[in-house]
């Protein structure tokens, strides 16, 4: 990977798991595939410290992904990556379906509706048993929008716009 490559924000260290170095990550977005494809990863560490490091052992455990890294084999050696936010050479990444997006690239979309134009940002994505479910934040407060084809129009990374088509009752009618 050379200097100048683009790294992706995809989760959070946010424990360790037993005593042999491994360390919970829980995912920005829900899909472990990314991570589980790749051999290393970035660290940007609480303390500020940046650390490349060589996976060699990917789990899902309970909904996070599990991760040990090469030379890190004891509890002791992880407690500081606590906290550590973990990245991936976009260049690593999975190729996705057409109409399929990674969190970093719909991060921040203005999300603009048919009916009531600008709703906000897309702040947050969080995923349920049914769907993703899209958080938008603007004008009208914090709107939940589910990530399916029937709301979900169009996405212009290039415009960076996101056009949905709102179902009924979900923004306040304007009085």
């Amino acid at each position: 990977m050379n200097q100048s490559e683009s790294l992706m924000d995809i989760g959070k260290i946010v424990g360790t798991h037993g005593l042999r170095g491994d360390v919970k990550v829980h995912l920005t977005a829900g899909d472990p595939d990314p991570l589980m494809a790749v051999q290393q990863v970035n660290l940007n560490l609480p303390a500020g410290e940046q650390l490349k490091l060589g996976i060699v052992r990917q789990v899902v455990h309970k909904g996070q992904v599990l991760l040990r890294f090469k030379g890190y084999d004891s509890i002791n050696q992880v407690e500081q990556m606590v906290g550590g936010r973990v990245l991936i050479a976009e260049s690593e990444l999975p190729d996705l379906d057409d109409g399929e997006y990674y969190w970093s690239q719909l991060n921040g979309l203005q999300v603009v509706d048919l009916e009531k134009g600008t709703i906000g940002h897309l702040k947050k994505i969080f995923t349920t048993a049914a769907h993703d479910t899209y958080v938008v934040q603007g004008p009208y407060g914090e709107i939940l929008i589910p990530a399916v084809k029937e709301f979900i129009l169009a996405i212009d990374l290039e415009e960076q716009i996101m056009q949905v088509a709102l179902p009924q009752g979900l923004v306040p009618e304007e009085s």
